[in-house]
């Protein structure tokens, strides 16, 4: 099931400054900092005046005073960054987090003969907004109410967890952005990722973060990225209705626009695991197998000269009557949600970090992997799966 998220998003503070021409090893706040200066190793206390410094350095003015900034510079952005860190975990602290086998129930009043208002699903977030006899009152998403404390956790033991619950995602803020093998500009580039693709962020170190991509994984400079963490929310009993709804009406129509247009049968060696699914989810999953061997194009869409992931999964549906987008990200929120692999069927959408791919059955995909493999069939877990979305 898909259900309603909330992101959020954090500023990137770069931890640590290196200075062209000067380095600085800055300690922690009260201590000194050390200046190497023409091989000179200087102490620089909290408190150093400009005339100490010129004393031990002979430098000039100028230069002392050059020192000086950058060394405040230096400090005043470790301390931003320092509280910015905080500022995180105390928003992260005032979640409410649910630790339970599926769901438990948001009602009206802090009991069980209250009403129930919706669901708080295993690892989804609400925020703390008051505490009576051992109930949690809540806000999430649309629904506000309360849960029972034992089946969830708050305060200082919701920040760690909450870190792990997420999905932290780096959304590329430029118009094409290049992954590197290294947290360096200097560093080769890994790939190439489009405009608000969103990638899984594993590590973040000095304005660097690093992202699962199809290439493997690689680094992002921050300065070209938005960071945020998404936490699923609780559903009110009328989304969960609108949402079922919903999904079974574009089911349906999924269904007549296929049934519209004439399938092709593939002549490759692959097979599609017929046992199992739909007989449209099937007739995707063999007609996207035709092209396999076909190069991977950035930015395209011809299943013949080249297409790129989103561009291939796009024009294998064309072909059965259904628009999707050209986007892996925006693919995350098509049909409907698949409760993990082993309930996978031909013709399903296995998203990734950055990637699409189409299911053929049997633990197989197809995709358009990259420029370097081209169409190919793969296993579906050679890289964490992110959701799995079915449209027939």
């Amino acid at each position: 099931m898909i259900r309603g998220s909330v992101r959020i998003t954090a500023c990137a503070l770069a931890a640590a400054i290196v200075f062209s021409g000067i380095g600085i090893d800055a300690q922690a706040a009260g201590m000194s900092s050390v200046l190497p200066n023409s091989g000179v190793n200087i102490a620089l206390s909290k408190g150093t005046t400009l005339e100490t410094l010129q004393q031990q350095t002979g430098d000039t003015t100028a230069k002392v005073e050059s020192i000086l900034d950058r060394v405040a510079l230096e400090e005043a952005r470790r301390e931003a960054g320092i509280q910015a860190v905080l500022a995180e975990d105390a928003e992260l602290s005032k979640l409410v987090i649910a630790q339970v086998n599926d769901y438990v129930n948001v009602r009206s009043i802090p009991s069980e003969e209250g009403e129930i208002l919706g669901k708080l699903y295993n690892k989804s977030v609400g925020t703390y907004l008051a505490e009576e006899n051992g109930w949690y009152q809540i806000s999430s998403g649309t629904v506000t109410g309360y849960v029972k404390a034992e089946y969830c956790v708050t305060g200082e033991a919701a920040i760690e967890l909450a870190k792990q619950v997420c999905t932290r995602f780096a959304t590329v803020d430029t118009e094409t952005l290049k992954v590197r093998t290294e947290p360096s500009l200097e560093a080769s580039v890994l790939t190439l990722v489009p405009y608000k693709e969103e990638l899984v962020v594993s590590e973040e170190v000095e304005g660097w973060a690093k992202v699962d991509t199809n290439e493997g994984k690689g680094w992002v400079s921050t300065d070209y990225v938005v960071l945020s963490r998404e936490f699923v929310e609780a559903e009110s009993k009328a989304e969960e209705a609108a949402r079922l709804a919903k999904e079974a009406e574009e089911r349906r129509k999924a269904r007549e626009a296929a049934a519209k247009t004439s399938k092709k049968k593939t002549s490759v060696t692959y097979t599609v695991d017929t046992g199992s699914g739909s007989e449209m989810g099937q007739a995707v999953a063999e007609y996207a197998l035709q092209f396999v061997g076909n190069p991977y194009v950035y930015g395209g869409v011809s299943l013949t000269n080249g297409a790129d992931c989103s561009g291939f999964v796009m024009s294998v549906y064309a072909n059965f009557g259904v628009k999707l987008p050209h986007s892996s990200a925006a693919d995350r929120k098509q049909g409907y949600a698949v409760d993990g692999l082993k309930n996978a069927q031909p013709g399903d959408l296995i998203c990734y970090s950055g990637h699409v791919a189409l299911y053929i059955g049997n633990g197989q995909i197809v995709h358009a992997a990259n420029s370097k493999k081209g169409i190919i069939v793969s296993k579906a877990d050679y890289q964490k799966i992110l959701a799995i979305r079915r449209i027939f």
